[in-house]
């Protein structure tokens, strides 16, 4: 297996998970249960729940997210998207992506971001720092 030639043409060596998540966050502010939980309520932010069905029937949800599968993430947050959801109204969106335990979210931000949503963030600790922190769940 050869190692991945990116568009520039500089070789790259390759990395672990913990280091291209610590690379990947390194390029944006990621924020905290009681902050995201705020800006929401303040209408400064779109919560988006990514956790796969079955986490979210397990544990619940988080009132006022919006519920997207990973695996459409991009097609229905992308403002120029021809799927894109009624919320996904400009490329200034402050979007908060959660994710069970904060590390998948993040990896999400990227691809939203180079999309162009350069607000994009995701939630510190996921749902489970959300619900430990006594924010609301249903």
């Amino acid at each position: 297996m050869s190692t991945p030639v990116p568009a520039n043409g500089e070789v790259q060596p390759p990395v672990g998970i913990d280091e291209l998540l610590e690379r990947i966050r390194a390029g944006y502010e990621r924020i905290e249960p009681r902050e995201a939980y705020e800006a929401a309520r303040a209408g400064d932010a779109l919560l988006v729940d990514i956790r796969y069905a079955a986490l979210r029937e397990r544990d619940g949800l988080i009132p006022g997210a919006l519920v997207v599968e990973r695996n459409e993430l991009e097609w229905r947050l992308d403002p120029r998207g021809s799927h894109r959801l009624p919320e996904a109204t400009s490329h200034d969106l402050r979007i908060v992506v959660i994710c069970n335990e904060g590390y998948a979210s993040s990896l999400a931000v990227q691809s939203l971001q180079q999309l162009g949503l350069h607000r994009a963030t995701d939630l510190v600790g996921g749902f489970q720092a959300w619900r430990g922190a006594g924010l609301p769940v249903e």
